[in-house]
């Protein structure tokens, strides 16, 4: 049963009311790691062993050169020393935007817990190499789906299926195999979110939500240890 209260009518949806987030612990400057990566790998560690349903789900935010916003959920695939990973087509929509526009926003709601994780950076693709391996570790099913997907474009009813099953055909992927291997097509791969601001929220009662938030030191590098400010912000 839904935790929200409504008034409806005909015309309009009022949520009137919201579950009261209770959490017993506290986060501040002075408790969290200096570094927000490592934060974020205690935070995600914490949100798998509890069974979070889908710690590796976040929204994606981009926006277009002329600053009109688009967001998805995406799933997040690697967290390297410089930054979050995820793969996706090369000519979606996403990827037009981020072209354009080479700054994103992640964001993580692990709800059983109560808490968020922000991030907001400017992108770059990963390495083909990189791209490769990750997609040669995906089941044959989702190959095939990434090139008969034109994703982002207008599509017919039975358009996709007949592709997947040319597809199958063209790489002799029987029905039902989960064997194969097919090369990495060129309009598919990763782009990485290098931080420049990152937010952990943790849910209290009366919306009095801790938040602290991490900003890169202007002029600090991408490498082993990025320097950043620690700071409390009001809820």
């Amino acid at each position: 049963m839904s935790t929200v209260d409504v008034a409806e009518t005909k015309d309009t949806i009022q949520v009137r009311s919201h579950v009261q987030y209770i959490t017993q612990e506290h986060i501040s400057p002075d408790n969290v790691h200096p570094s927000p990566l490592e934060q974020f790998h205690i935070w995600f560690n914490e949100a798998r062993n509890v069974g979070v349903r889908e710690p590796d789900a976040m929204s994606l935010s981009t926006a277009t050169a002329s600053g009109i916003p688009s967001s998805r959920m995406v799933l997040f695939k690697q967290l390297d020393k410089h930054g979050f990973v995820f793969y996706t087509n090369y000519t979606s929509r996403k990827s037009k935007d981020l072209d354009e526009n080479p700054n994103a926003a992640l964001l993580f709601f692990w709800q059983e817990m109560s808490r968020q994780v922000r991030i907001i950076g400017r992108v770059e693709k990963v390495s083909k190499e990189e791209s490769e391996e990750y997609f040669q570790s995906r089941p044959i099913g989702s190959q095939l789906g990434a090139l008969a997907s034109k994703q982002s474009t207008v599509i017919g009813e039975s358009d996709l299926q007949e592709r997947l099953d040319k597809l199958k055909k063209l790489h002799g992927v029987k029905e039902g195999t989960k064997e194969g291997q097919i090369s990495l097509p060129d309009f598919w791969g990763g782009w990485r979110v290098i931080p420049s601001e990152i937010e952990f929220w943790l849910g209290k009662p009366s919306r009095l939500h801790d938040r602290v938030r991490y900003l890169r030191v202007e002029g600090s590098t991408d490498g082993e240890q990025p320097e950043w400010t620690v700071e409390r912000l009001s809820p």
